[in-house]
Order: structure tokens, then C-alpha cells, then sequence
């Protein structure tokens, strides 16, 4: 047993009052193994970092119906709710919103990827994801995504 628990769980405390925003977000699986990440494009916050498809669940929404709508709209690709499997989550407290990030791993699409919105993509085998500069929020995924694939 630790003695001084507070000293063997570092981090900062979670920010109390910041508003809650929840986002989907898709571990893209190809027949190789590698996934799918796009770069936050220029003129967009965290712009140059790498993260995984997705985007904000918005009112009345399911996390699942997000990530396919999103899909859609970022990548041209169209897939079921009932391809998406969950695969991790993290939660992260920016300085004006406390994000929940929500994996689903998909390996069954139509469609070829492209991006849509003026985003670069590439195809990652799962170790090199630990080298890619990500959000914050996206890290913590990675040991759980390794986990699984």
C-alpha cells in the first residue's frame, strides 16, 4: 500500500464546473492492422496534431449516430451503428470545456476514405501511434487501443 497516494497518481485534478462535451470518434481498422488518423488541420485549435476521426455528439443524438454522420461528412465513408464497436474512452479537461472521448473501433465501411475537409490522413500501424503528436484528450486511448488490436 502507498503511504502518500496523491504522489503515486500524478496529473492534475479534474476542473470542477467546466461544461461537458462529448465526442465520438472511430479507431478505423484496415485489412493490414493500421489505423486510420487524420491532422487537425491550419486555422483549427491543436491544428498539426494527429487524432482519430470523429466529432461532438450533438443534442438528442447517439454517440453511435455521431460517428457515423461524422464519418460521412470528414471522410466520405458510410457505415452502421451496428459496425461500430466500443473500444475505449478518455476524459480530458481543456480550459473551457471538460471533453469525454468515446472509441468505437470499425472495420467494416464502404467506401474509400478521403478527406473532405482540407485534412491530411495516413494509415498508422498501432505502434507508431505512440510516436504521432496527438491531443491530450486522444492519448490515453492509445495503450487501449493496443490492447485490443
Amino acid at each position: 500500500m502507498v503511504e502518500n497516494w496523491a504522489e503515486a497518481c500524478p496529473g492534475q485534478p479534474p476542473v470542477a464546473g467546466l461544461p461537458l462535451q462529448l465526442v465520438a470518434c472511430a479507431v478505423l481498422v484496415d485489412a493490414e492492422g493500421r489505423v486510420l488518423v487524420t491532422e487537425r488541420p491550419h486555422g483549427k485549435e491543436m491544428a498539426g496534431l494527429w487524432e482519430f476521426p470523429g466529432g461532438k455528439v450533438e443534442s438528442g443524438e447517439s454517440p453511435e449516430a455521431a460517428l457515423v454522420r461524422e464519418l460521412a461528412e470528414e471522410l466520405a465513408i458510410a457505415t452502421s451503428a451496428t459496425c461500430l464497436a466500443p473500444c475505449g474512452f478518455a476524459s480530458h479537461a481543456y480550459a473551457s470545456v471538460h471533453l469525454v472521448l468515446l472509441a468505437f473501433a470499425i472495420r467494416k465501411w464502404r467506401g474509400l476514405p478521403r478527406p473532405r475537409e482540407g485534412q491530411q490522413m495516413q494509415w498508422v500501424e498501432v505502434p507508431a501511434l505512440f510516436r504521432l503528436p496527438m491531443p491530450p484528450a486522444d492519448r490515453p486511448l492509445l495503450g487501449q487501443i493496443a490492447a485490443i488490436l
